[in-house]
């Protein structure tokens, strides 16, 4: 009997719909290293951030890559996971979750 973690298998299911368009930004890419990923984050104006892949069990980084589904689908126009949230509200959250 397999346990099941809904939330972790909605945010791979994100990213590997969201692998589908990265490879309009594969020459960009070649510079996150392995178990990070790029994401593109804010609101009018993007700015590429590479964080650590154990993000994406955080239950307050899942409800990040909620709406960013909510907002684009699985079509970023980044190329990349694009995140539409103010760039201090992410990096307010990504360095608690360090600190974690």
């Amino acid at each position: 009997m397999a346990i099941r973690f809904p939330g972790i298998v909605h945010a791979k299911h994100i990213l590997q719909q969201s692998k589908l368009f990265a490879n309009q930004a594969a020459s960009v890419s070649s510079d996150v290293p392995k178990g990070y990923l790029a994401v593109y984050v804010g609101e009018s104006q993007m700015k590429r951030f590479i964080i650590p892949v154990s993000f994406l069990n955080q239950p307050s980084f899942q409800e990040l890559l909620s709406k960013a589904e909510e907002e684009f689908g699985f079509n970023h126009p980044m190329g990349g996971l694009t995140i539409p949230c103010k760039e201090d509200i992410f990096i307010n959250l990504t360095s608690q979750l360090n600190q974690s």
